[in-house]
C-alpha cells in the first residue's frame, strides 16, 4: 500500500505565521520592519513542506512565487544554478519583462538555461570572456524588481547547503540590498549539514547580521504533532505500540515519520532498526522497471532531466514510462517541468549509497556517454563529475578544464579554481583513478597550473595559489622542459611576493629568467615583467629598471599590450626615488594605458600605487580618489579580493579611520557579492575592531582570534597587536601589553626585517599603556618598569629611525607623528615614575609638539587622545584654563565619534565642558575661584585658611558668597555645579 505524503501541514502553523509576517506576505509588522528569511532545519524536518504552504498562502494573496533549487552535484559546481532555474521560469511566465531587462543588462542572458548547455563548438582551451560579476548581480536584481513591479514577488532558494560559491555570493548581494524593491527572499538550508568547515556556515552567520534578515529555525515536531501526522497518513490508524514506536524513532522529523509509517502500514512489514533500511523501504516495493529508473536517477543527484534519464536508464520507451509511473505513484520521485526529483534528498542519497561500486561506475559511464554524445543536454561540470566517478580519466580531465572555463565565463573564480585543481589532480595521477598515460589532449600542464593559480588569486586566496604551484613543481618529472619550469617558477614568485613568505622570492624569479626561452617569446616577456615587478618590491630599483625595459621592449615587439601595460606600471613606480610629481605623472600615464589595453591587473596596481603615493604624503583627498577608483574597477571586473583591488579597499578604510569617518570605513567592509576570503577578512576585522574599541567595546576575545593570521599578513599583526595592548591597558595589565609588543616584533621581524617602521607605532602604544598604570605601583616598581620596559622600547624606536631606508628619503606625516608620540609617552612615563623626570615645561613642550604632529597627520582620534593626555598634564601643572581648552577640543571630537573611553578619561580628570554663557552669569572673584577649587577637593575651611594664609572666618565668608552665587545648598553641590559649568 502506497502511503501518500500528507497534504495537510501539521504542527507548523506558528512557523508559517512567522514566515509570512517577516516576509510581508501577511504582515503583522510595520512596513519598514519586514525582513528576508533564512529557514534552517535538519534534513527531513519539513522545510520544503513549510515553503509549499507559504507559496500557497502568498499566491492566495496575489503574490508571484519563483523558486530555485540548489543541487548536490557532489564535487562539481555549476555557478548560479538556482538563479538560472528562476530565470527560466521568469522567461516562460514573463517573457516581456526578461527581454526588456536583458536589453538593459546583457549579462542576464548568460544565466538563461539554454546558454548553459554545452555546444559542439566548445573548446577545452577556448578563452572565455570574463563576465562583469557586479553587472550580473545587478542584472538579476533588476529582473526581480521588474517582475515585482507587476505584483509582489517571493523568491525561494531551496537547499543552499548545496549552493556553489557564486550562488552564495549572489544571495549575499540580494540580501544586502537596502530597499526591498517589491520582492522578498526566503532561503532554506540543512542546519545539520553545516559542520565547522562547511562553506555556508560562515556565510549564514554573516547574512544573519545583515539588517533586514531574520533566521527562522525549524525545530523537530512535538510528539503530539507526530501523532497527528501519523493519523493524517493512515486514517484507519495503527496499533498504539507502533504509533509510539514511530514517535520515538522519528524524533520529530516529518520525513522519518512518513517513512516509518509507510513501512509499518504494509502487511507483514516492520519498523527497521537502521535508518537506511527505512529510507529504502519504498524502493524494495517497486517493480523492476521502477527500481531501475530510481537507481539510475540516483546517480544524477537530487534531480534528473527526462532526456538524461531516458538516455541512461537502459529501458525502452514503454518500460521507462511504466517505471517512472511506479516511482511517482510510490512517492519516490516527483515530476517537475522537464524531469524528476527525489521526493526528499535523503531518499536519493540512500538509494545511491545502496548501489554496489560496480553499479555506480557503470551508471556514471552511461551518463558520460549520454552527455558526450549529445543524446541529452548537460553542463561540463556534470560531465566532469560523472567521468570521475566512472573512472574515465581522459574525459574527466578535458571536462574539468572545460568546466573551469565555463565557470570563469560567468565570474565564478572559486568554482573555476576547483575544476582546474581537479584537472591537475587527474594529470598528476593523484585522483585515485587509473594511472594510464593521458597524453596531452591539447592541455599544457604548466599553463593549467598558472591558470589555476590565477583563478585562486582572483578569488582572494593567493596562499593556496602559491601552494598549488609548489606542489605541482615538486611533481614535475626530471625530464620536464625548462619552459614549463620557467612559467611555473615565475608565477610562483609573482604570487609569493604579495603574501608573507620565507621563500627567497627574488632568487625564484631569477631562476625563472634563466630558464625562460630566449628570443621572441611571450613567455620570456612575462617572466621578465614579473622579475622587474619583484625586484622593485624588494628595493632593487636599478635592476628592476633594466629588466622592466627588456620586458617592455619585447612585449611591444610581440604586440602583447596587456603585458606591456604591466611593465610600464612597474617602470612608472620606480620613479619613487625622485620627486613625487614625476612618480605620479608616470603612474597616471601607466593607468591610462592599462585601461586602454584592458590590462585590469596592471591598472589596479597603478591606481593603488597612486593612492599610496598621496597617502604617504598625507594628501588624503587625492589618495581617497585613487583608492576609490581602484575599488570600483576591481568590483566591475569581478575581482574585489584580487591583489591591489582589495588593497585599495583596505587602504581607503584606513584613511576613513584616520579622518574620523568611521561610518564610511564600516561601509567599506560590506561588499556586493562574495564575502572576504580568510586573510582579507582578518584585515578588515582588525580595522573594524579598532573602531569598536575606540567606542568602548571589549574586543579582547575577537582580537585573540586574529593571532593565527599574524604570520600570514603583517598588517593584521600590527593592528591586532595595538588592539591587544590597549585592551591590556584597560584591564590594568601592562605586562600583557609588553608581551603583545614582543610577540608582534618577533613575528614581523621574521617575515619583514627587524627594524620595520611600524615598530615605532607599536612601541609608542606600549609605552603609553605602561605609563597609564604607573600611578598604581610603588616607587621601586615604577623605577623597574621604566628601566626594563620603557627605556627598551624607546631605544627600539630610535634604532628604527636610524636604520629606516626608503627610496624617496621621505619620512611621512604618519611616521613623524608616531615617532614624536614615542618621545612624548616616554617622557610622560619618566615624569609619572619620577625617574629621570623632565621638567613640567619640557613635558608640556614635547606634548605640544606631538599635538602639532597629529594635526599635520590628520588622525582625528589619535589627535583627541593626545589632547586628553596633554590636558591631564596641564591640569596637574596648575594650568586649568589651558587644560580646559584642549580638553574641550578632545571632547568635541570624542562626542562626534562616540569615543566613550576618551570621554570617560576626561571625566576622571575632572574636566567638564565650559558653558560660557553660564560661566559669565556667575561673577566669581579670583579669590572665590581659588577657594572654590579647594572646596571641590574636599578641604575644610580651616585647611583652606592655612593654605592661603587667611583667617578661617574670611574663608567662611567667601564660601557663603560662593554658595549664594551658585545657588547651591551646600559645599558638595557647589563643587558639582562648578564642574558642570567649567569653573574648575
Amino acid at each position: 500500500m502506497a502511503i501518500q505524503s500528507s497534504t495537510t501541514m501539521v504542527g507548523r502553523d506558528a512557523e508559517l505565521t512567522e514566515l509570512a509576517s517577516s516576509l510581508g506576505v501577511r504582515p503583522s509588522r510595520p512596513a519598514d520592519d519586514l525582513s528576508d528569511v533564512l529557514l534552517a532545519g535538519d534534513a527531513g524536518v519539513g522545510k520544503t513542506r513549510l515553503l509549499r504552504a507559504l507559496r500557497d498562502l502568498a499566491k492566495d494573496d496575489g503574490w508571484q512565487v519563483f523558486a530555485g533549487h540548489c543541487l548536490d552535484f557532489g564535487d562539481s559546481a555549476l555557478p548560479y544554478l538556482p538563479f538560472s532555474e528562476v530565470l527560466g521560469r521568469l522567461a516562460t511566465e514573463l517573457p516581456d519583462v526578461v527581454t526588456e531587462v536583458a536589453g538593459r543588462h546583457p549579462a542576464l542572458t548568460r544565466l538563461q538555461p539554454v546558454r548553459r548547455v554545452m555546444g559542439d563548438s566548445d573548446q577545452v582551451d577556448a578563452e572565455s570572456s570574463a563576465l562583469d560579476r557586479a553587472d550580473l548581480f545587478r542584472a538579476v536584481a533588476a529582473v526581480l524588481e521588474a517582475a515585482a513591479s507587476r505584483a509582489p514577488l517571493l523568491l525561494v532558494i531551496e537547499d543552499t547547503h548545496w549552493a556553489d560559491q557564486s550562488t552564495r555570493d549572489m544571495l549575499s548581494f540580494l540580501l544586502s540590498r537596502i530597499e526591498a524593491a517589491g520582492f522578498a527572499i526566503v532561503a532554506s538550508y540543512r542546519s545539520d549539514d553545516l559542520h565547522r568547515r562547511h562553506p555556508l556556515r560562515r556565510q549564514v552567520a554573516e547574512w544573519s547580521r545583515l539588517r533586514g534578515v531574520d533566521r527562522v529555525s525549524l525545530n523537530p515536531l512535538p510528539d503530539e504533532a507526530v501523532r497527528q501526522l501519523v493519523a493524517e497518513l493512515i486514517p484507519e490508524g495503527l496499533p498504539e505500540a507502533e504509533v509510539a514506536d514511530v514517535v520515538a524513532r522519528a524524533e520529530g522529523n516529518a520525513f522519518f515519520v512518513e517513512e516509518l509509517t509507510s513501512a509499518a502500514a504494509d502487511p507483514g512489514s516492520f519498523v527497521p532498526a537502521d535508518l537506511a533500511d527505512v529510507l529504502l523501504v519504498r524502493l524494495d516495493r517497486l517493480d523492476d522497471h521502477a527500481r531501475q529508473v530510481v537507481r539510475t536517477a540516483s546517480a544524477s543527484g537530487r534531480r534528473v532531466t527526462h532526456d538524461l534519464l531516458e538516455a541512461t536508464a537502459d529501458l525502452g520507451g514503454e518500460a521507462l514510462d511504466e517505471g517512472l509511473r511506479g516511482a511517482v505513484e510510490m512517492n519516490v520521485l516527483v515530476p517537475e517541468r522537464d524531469g524528476y526529483a527525489f521526493r526528499h534528498a535523503l531518499l536519493g542519497e540512500a538509494v545511491y549509497d545502496d548501489l554496489l561500486p560496480g553499479e555506480r561506475a557503470r551508471l556514471h559511464a552511461r551518463y558520460v556517454d549520454a552527455l558526450r554524445s549529445g543524446a541529452a543536454g548537460g553542463t561540463a561540470a556534470e560531465l566532469a563529475r560523472h567521468a570521475r566517478l566512472a573512472m574515465d580519466k581522459t574525459t574527466a580531465l578535458t571536462a574539468s578544464v572545460r568546466a573551469g572555463n565555463e565557470a570563469s565565463a560567468v565570474g565564478g573564480h572559486d568554482e573555476a579554481a576547483y575544476h582546474y585543481q581537479q584537472a591537475l589532480e587527474l594529470m598528476s595521477g593523484r585522483s585515485g583513478l587509473a594511472s594510464d598515460d593521458l597524453g596531452d589532449h591539447g592541455i599544457d600542464r604548466s599553463k593549467l597550473v598558472v591558470t589555476t593559480a590565477d583563478a585562486l588569486s582572483a578569488s582572494g586566496d593567493p596562499e593556496r595559489a602559491a601552494a598549488v604551484i609548489a606542489e605541482q613543481l615538486a611533481l614535475l618529472p626530471p625530464e620536464a622542459s625548462d619552459t614549463w619550469r620557467a612559467r611555473m617558477l615565475s608565477a610562483q614568485a609573482a604570487v609569493l611576493y604579495i603574501i608573507e613568505s620565507d621563500e627567497d622570492v627574488v632568487a625564484l624569479s631569477a631562476r625563472a629568467v634563466s630558464l625562460a626561452p630566449t628570443g621572441e617569446s611571450g613567455l620570456r616577456a612575462r617572466v621578465l615583467a614579473n622579475h622587474a615587478k619583484i625586484l622593485a618590491a624588494f628595493g632593487r630599483l636599478e635592476d628592476a629598471q633594466t629588466f622592466g625595459m627588456d620586458a617592455l621592449e619585447l612585449a611591444e615587439r610581440l604586440d602583447l599590450h596587456e603585458l606591456a601595460s604591466d611593465a610600464i606600471t612597474t617602470l612608472s613606480g620606480l620613479k619613487k626615488a625622485g620627486p613625487k610629481e614625476g612618480l605620479r605623472a608616470a603612474l597616471e600615464e601607466a593607468v591610462a594605458r592599462a585601461a586602454e589595453s584592458d590590462a585590469i591587473h596592471a591598472e589596479l596596481r597603478g591606481r593603488f600605487l597612486l593612492g599610496r603615493s598621496y597617502e604617504d604624503w598625507g594628501e588624503f583627498d587625492e589618495a581617497e580618489q585613487w583608492f576609490a577608483s581602484g575599488i570600483e574597477r576591481a568590483e566591475a571586473a569581478g575581482l574585489p579580493w584580487a591583489p591591489y583591488g582589495f588593497e585599495s579597499r583596505w587602504q581607503l578604510s584606513w584613511i576613513h579611520l584616520v579622518r574620523g569617518e568611521w561610518e564610511r570605513a564600516l561601509a567599506l567592509f560590506v561588499v556586493e557579492g562574495p564575502f572576504p576570503p580568510p586573510i582579507p577578512r582578518a584585515m578588515l576585522t582588525s580595522m573594524r575592531l579598532q573602531i569598536l574599541q575606540h567606542r568602548g567595546e571589549d574586543v579582547g576575545s575577537r582580537v585573540a582570534g586574529l593571532r593565527p593570521f599574524w604570520r600570514r599578513e603583517g598588517a593584521v599583526a600590527i593592528h591586532a597587536a595595538s588592539l591587544e595592548m590597549v585592551a591590556a591597558g584597560r584591564r590594568d595589565d601592562p605586562q600583557a601589553a609588553i608581551r603583545s609588543y614582543d610577540d608582534a616584533v618577533a613575528v614581523l621581524g621574521r617575515i619583514w626585517h627587524e627594524w620595520f617602521s611600524a615598530r615605532i607605532r607599536l612601541a609608542a602604544v606600549a609605552v603609553g599603556v605602561v605609563a597609564d598604570t604607573l600611578a598604581r605601583l610603588s616607587a621601586a616598581e615604577r623605577e623597574a618598569v621604566v628601566r626594563d620596559h620603557v627605556e627598551r622600547l624607546h631605544t627600539d624606536g630610535q634604532l628604527v629611525r636610524e636604520r629606516y631606508a626608503d627610496p624617496s628619503g621621505h619620512w611621512g606625516p604618519e611616521g613623524r607623528a608616531w615617532a614624536q608620540r614615542l618621545e612624548a609617552e616616554t617622557l610622560r612615563a619618566r615624569w609619572l615614575a619620577g625617574v629621570d623626570a623632565p621638567s613640567l615645561d619640557a613635558l608640556v613642550a614635547v606634548w605640544r609638539e606631538t599635538e602639532q604632529r597629529y594635526v599635520e597627520f590628520g588622525h582625528v582620534h589619535e589627535l583627541a587622545s593626545v589632547r586628553v593626555r596633554l590636558a591631564a598634564i596641564l591640569r596637574a601643572g596648575g594650568d586649568v584654563a589651558g587644560a580646559r581648552v584642549v580638553g574641550d577640543q578632545a571632547r568635541e571630537v570624542a562626542r562626534r565619534l562616540a569615543a566613550q573611553p576618551l570621554l570617560d578619561e576626561l571625566v576622571r580628570q575632572g574636566s567638564t565642558p565650559e558653558d560660557r554663557a553660564e560661566a559669565r552669569s556667575v561673577a566669581l572673584t579670583a579669590r572665590e575661584r581659588e577657594i572654590l577649587a579647594h572646596v571641590a577637593e574636599g578641604r575644610t575651611n580651616g585647611e583652606i585658611a592655612k593654605l592661603l594664609f587667611i583667617s578661617t572666618k574670611t574663608v567662611s565668608v567667601h564660601v557663603s558668597n560662593i554658595l549664594g552665587k551658585l545657588e547651591a545648598s551646600g559645599r558638595t553641590e557647589a563643587a558639582a555645579i562648578a564642574r558642570r559649568r567649567g569653573l574648575l
